[in-house]
């Protein structure tokens, strides 16, 4: 039984997030003593097709911003968050956010941390945070920051600034990396393919087939052994679903992703980055 008190802003902040209907989002914050993600994993062992909480979940609103170097060899994606749309949607506000990743790219940034001390006209960019902050009267501050090198980078902004995304290539291919950032954009993968998928993820999966497969009756008296063979088999669907090269191109969904990378020249994916406002 739940400790803690479950109210209505919880089960809508877990039904927007997962798409469950409402009692069903009660009990399983019930039974998880109100921890959101357990609360996802639960209704997914429970049979309900729900999507796995992201960190992109984490900034409600503001402005993110991706952008390489004029010769493609990097690029950053930032993301500077603040309270309401009113905000984030406010031109000088994105301007701001711009001239932030502008210094990033400039300065050659690796971290929030160094973001935070990059300057624009002399003055650091936290002091200019707290200006603005000042100024507008909502919180705002830089939430995400990621970075990649490559042979070539391809970068894409989605949604009035609020995808970014940013791919690494073997090579360059201009409109190869257009189309999977939008690729990766509109289906968010978790990975490039199964073998990068981070073991974390992979034994969350894994532990949620296994439980569904118990409460299946067709599977009682299976030994585990058995089970877990047949929940490794399982996890083929969960890779071609959420893996990049494995995903039906959004183009052609007659081939996956790794197929139109062969075909237009045997391009590969080094790495991609993602960071989205939920």
């Amino acid at each position: 039984m739940s400790t803690v008190t479950i109210s209505a802003q919880d089960i809508n902040k877990l039904r927007q997030a997962t798409g469950a209907g409402m009692m069903d989002c009660r009990k399983a914050l019930t039974e998880t003593n109100g921890d959101f993600e357990a609360a996802i994993d639960w209704l997914r062992k429970h049979g309900q097709k729900v999507a796995a909480k992201r960190s992109d979940r984490e900034a409600k609103e503001g402005v993110v911003i991706a952008q390489t170097t004029t010769d493609n060899k990097s690029g950053i994606v930032v993301c500077v968050s603040c309270e309401t749309d009113f905000v984030s949607k406010n031109t000088d506000f994105v301007a701001f956010v711009q001239s932030i990743a502008d210094a990033a790219i400039a300065n050659n940034v690796n971290s929030v941390e160094e973001l935070n001390e990059a300057s624009i006209n002399g003055t650091k960019v936290s002091a200019l945070i707290n200006d603005k902050l000042a100024a507008i009267g909502e919180k705002i501050g830089i939430t995400k920051f990621e970075r990649v090198n490559a042979p070539y980078v391809a970068s894409y902004i989605h949604g009035a600034y609020r995808i970014g995304v940013l791919v690494g290539l073997s090579k360059e291919a201009v409109e190869v990396g257009k189309d999977v950032a939008m690729q990766i954009a509109a289906l968010n993968p978790v990975a490039v393919d199964a073998d990068n998928v981070a073991a974390d993820i992979v034994a969350r999966e894994k532990a949620i087939i296994v439980d569904q497969m118990k409460a299946d009756p067709k599977m009682a008296g299976k030994p585990e052994e058995m089970i877990s063979k047949i929940a490794e088999g399982k996890l083929g669907a969960f890779f071609k679903e959420n893996t990049l090269t494995a995903q039906p191109f959004v183009k052609d969904a007659g081939i996956s992703v790794g197929e139109y990378l062969k075909q237009s020249g045997d391009v590969k994916v080094t790495e991609f980055k993602r960071v989205a406002l939920g």
